[in-house]
């Protein structure tokens, strides 16, 4: 049995795609659709209201805060192995 994708559906996954984080391939997954699909129909909606300048701008904030977190975990397993190298050698 094949899910009719209604156009109230579309523009759920595209919002879905363009704000809530995860990557194209995991929001096609999820939602049981073909990444092509997923994209075209991005690209359909794109100049549409489907997605507020609001939701936009949330999107890029929190792309931002992953970025930056990403970086700090990284620079803090860092410090971790050089506290540790540190702590093994002998004076």
């Amino acid at each position: 049995m094949g899910l009719k994708r209604t156009d109230e559906f579309r523009a759920d996954a595209v919002r879905i795609a363009l704000t809530s984080g995860l990557t194209r391939k995991q929001v096609a997954s999820d939602l049981g659709v073909g990444l092509s699909t997923l994209n075209k129909w991005i690209t359909a909606h794109r100049d549409t209201d489907v997605v507020s300048d609001k939701d936009l701008d949330l999107a890029r904030e929190n792309e931002r805060l992953r970025r930056e977190n990403r970086i700090l975990k990284e620079e803090r397993d860092i410090l971790k192995k050089a506290t540790a190298f540190f702590a093994s050698q002998k004076p």
